[in-house]
């Protein structure tokens, strides 16, 4: 960032100082715990970056996070005790180790990121249309102004809220129609899926992951009871934007689905897909998927072969 040559006025410093005072109060950084949580502000900014990176080491967090090192140390050594964190080796360096959030660590950070969610909705919520136009201005304005980089982060996973159903049904819609030239009848295949998630929602037994980046929704998977067969699940509603592809994204849709899966006891996943969505049949072969069963078949407008995968767990 270039600096300025020119003397800083003190009503400008005073200025600076009270914006801060007034930022702090409101997000709660004074509070003992951020968001009413057991975090502290360092704790949920570590929290954050293990959740949303595929790997990491402790001294990446550190120089990203410009953390002394000792303390980062204090911190993971909190989360690993607590069972929210796992390490293993690393294959290039055997100083250092992998970090990754274990599943009690993702549902950790799943609920303070939907705490934080809560704080800004309540936060605008306040504001006029007109004032909360501003606000994201004055924000955007911040951020150039001071050089923000965004996260390294390429993505993170989280469980569905109210909304993400509409944009699930509406981009199956769009990007199925541009891409395949599929008809409407899909999308309206979509929405009965949905709406029958929505209707039926066993949270113990099914989920839906919402995929965002840097603040955009990116993708989504379902994983929901098979409607004959209790000791099997199907994977449902794969999709990633355009935008995101090659950061693996739809790999660790498909791997969360595998992991739910047989937390929740299922023994076996099964998918209904096409041979024209080559992508997601190479995700499916990696993840451990068989091809089962084929059927030519014209649907939705063109004709395509029908596949039945399955995957034992």
């Amino acid at each position: 960032m270039p600096q300025s040559t020119s003397p800083i006025a003190e009503p400008q410093i005073a200025a600076v100082r009270g914006f801060n005072r007034l930022y702090t109060r409101i997000i709660g950084t004074l509070r003992e715990g951020l968001l009413n949580s057991e975090y502290s502000l360092s704790e949920a900014r570590v929290l954050y970056e293990l959740a949303t990176r595929q790997e990491s080491t402790a001294r990446e967090i550190a120089r990203d996070l410009e953390l002394d090192a000792g303390y980062l140390s204090r911190i993971l050594r909190k989360f690993e005790g607590a069972g929210l964190l796992s390490r293993k080796a690393s294959a290039d360096d055997g100083r250092q180790s992998i970090l990754k959030l274990t599943r009690q660590g993702k549902t950790a950070f799943s609920e303070l990121d939907q705490r934080s969610n809560d704080e800004a909705q309540h936060l605008l919520k306040r504001l006029s249309v007109k004032q909360r136009t501003e606000l994201l201005q004055g924000m955007r304005s911040i951020e150039n102004a001071m050089d923000a980089k965004p996260s390294c982060a390429p993505y993170i996973l989280r469980q569905h809220r109210p909304g993400d159903m509409g944009w699930v049904v509406h981009r199956h819609g769009v990007i199925y129609t541009q891409e395949l030239g599929w008809t409407p009848d899909f999308e309206a295949v979509v929405a009965r899926i949905v709406a029958d998630f929505i209707d039926n929602f066993d949270p113990k037994r099914e989920r839906c992951w919402i995929a965002e980046r840097d603040g955009e929704i990116a993708g989504s998977v379902f994983l929901v009871q098979h409607p004959e067969k209790e000791d099997t699940a199907k994977l449902r509603l794969l999709l990633v934007e355009s935008s995101a592809r090659g950061l693996g994204l739809g790999k660790a849709l498909v791997d969360e689905c595998t992991h739910f899966a047989r937390a929740a006891g299922y023994k076996k996943i099964t998918l209904w897909t096409h041979d024209v969505l080559t992508a997601a049949r190479h995700i499916y072969t990696q993840a451990g998927y068989k091809l089962v069963e084929q059927e030519p078949r014209h649907s939705f407008g063109i004709d395509v072969i029908s596949e039945t995968w399955d995957l034992t767990l």
